[in-house]
């Protein structure tokens, strides 16, 4: 319990850590900015396929039903962090950027015969950005052209503390569920100034606090079809709900030469914001051979169609921020995916390497205002991963392991903004014999 207690203080440690952005695009300053790549380091070098995977020696959050084949002497923990540079590509004009991120934390371990349970800390979304426009404009003919600077700044994200059972009540069948806390703040910010000191500078804030629930329900069956050869079928649901939320959105203006601000708050619902989750649906099928290959495919919709979302809207009465619906599209992810393993208990160090690949399709749940000002859709998502899982071989361990793998995502949408992101995942998987008795003879 001592050991577990100190996995528990680690994964406490990290959530400052956790705060961090881990995305400079663009498209972060819309909704509930970019979606964060789910999975442990193993599911990663496969492009987060996981929905239908079950592994004695991997903690696999992705679906809680897992956690009842975990191995009855070990207790896991996994820590993850990864690298990326982004390039921005819009009318010719390029540019990159660079993000470091510390994404997870998670344990799992045996409780009981067919009874498994996880606890961690892992990402939901993240929001990064800060870039300028120049335009000129003609307010007052009679003074020339006045140059106006608008300046859109972001951060933040939400992250989620979850702790999960997995129970196989008979053989071949088993399902889990995870509860978990969900926090975070988005913050974004709109500048406007001009190069005449006559005209007032202008601000726009608007900063969410989150402080909510989640619930993953997990469901696996295991099927053998031959003595080399299992199928496991895997599905998960999580239900979508309001999220209570404290925001804050008001207007600053500031005279330019006496330094005055006037702030006003919108009206409307800004206190007590309502923010709303989609409701979740995934399904996935793992295929082992011989405990050497183990290919799988994975589907999940996320309903961001049904989501109400708060925007700024003007009326005879002024400007307010209320909900409106069809500000996202259904969200449909594809993964195909695997892991190939020579011989799993070889003492050829490289015979126990995991190899790992996987790619992904996903289409947008953004929809962007055009410059007509109507809503058109967002980047879809094109993604390719592969990696290796090297086994730590020491004295008195050797069922650790080092997870490295590299991921390309490519996000685009017609007449906007294109990204290349090639991303290094790094995990450490502590595969500890924790709960072994010694035997006296």
């Amino acid at each position: 319990m001592k050991k577990i207690a100190l996995a528990t203080l680690l994964i406490a440690t990290s959530l400052t850590v956790s705060a961090q952005s881990g995305t400079n695009s663009p498209y972060s300053m819309f909704g509930f900015g970019t979606l964060a790549e789910q999975g442990n380091s193993q599911s990663r070098g496969m492009n987060g396929l996981g929905i239908g995977f079950r592994e004695r020696n991997q903690v696999n959050y992705q679906n809680p039903a897992s956690y009842s084949a975990l191995d009855s002497l070990s207790f896991i923990f996994d820590a993850g962090l990864s690298g990326q540079i982004t390039n921005f590509n819009e009318n010719g004009k390029k540019k990159n950027a660079y993000n470091a991120d510390f994404e997870y934390v998670v344990a799992g371990f045996r409780l009981a015969p067919h009874l498994g349970a996880s606890f961690g800390i892992i990402p939901f979304s993240n929001i990064g950005y800060s870039f300028s426009s120049t335009t000129n404009i003609n307010e007052d003919p009679s003074l020339g052209t006045t140059a106006a600077y608008s300046t859109y700044k972001g951060n933040g994200g939400l992250h989620q503390v979850y702790g999960g059972l997995g129970w196989s009540p008979v053989k071949g069948f088993s399902f889990g569920v995870n509860f978990g806390y969900l926090w975070g703040n988005m913050d974004r910010t709109m500048s406007l100034s001009f190069s005449d000191s006559y005209i007032n500078t202008r601000y726009r804030n608007y900063s969410a606090e989150v402080k909510s629930y989640s619930i993953t329900a997990g469901a696996q069956y295991t099927f053998n079809v031959s003595k080399t050869d299992a199928f496991t079928l895997g599905a998960t649901f999580t239900p979508g709900h309001k999220m209570k939320a404290n925001a804050i959105v008001e207007n600053i203006s500031t005279n330019s030469q006496t330094s005055v601000s006037d702030t006003i708050s919108l009206p409307g619902k800004t206190n007590g914001l309502d923010l709303e989750s989609p409701t979740e649906i995934g399904a996935g099928l793992m295929w082992n051979h011989d405990n050497r290959w183990r290919v799988g495919i994975d589907y999940s919709l996320q309903k961001w169609s049904a989501v109400e979302y708060p925007m700024l809207t003007t009326t005879s009465d002024g400007q307010t921020y209320k909900l409106r619906s069809n500000m996202f599209n259904d969200r449909h992810k594809l993964t195909l995916g695997g892991e190939y393993t020579p011989q799993e208990n070889s003492r050829n160090f490289f015979k126990r390497i995991h190899y790992r690949f996987g790619a992904s399709y996903v289409t947008p749940y953004l929809r962007i205002a055009d410059a007509n000002n109507n809503l058109v859709d967002g980047p879809k998502e094109y993604s390719m991963s592969a990696g290796f899982g090297i086994p730590i071989i020491n004295s008195y361990n050797n069922r650790s392991t080092l997870n490295i793998s590299a991921q390309w995502v490519r996000r685009d949408a017609t007449n906007m903004l294109k990204e290349n992101t090639f991303r290094i995942n790094i995990g450490l998987t502590f595969n500890e014999n924790w709960f072994a008795k010694w035997k006296v003879k």
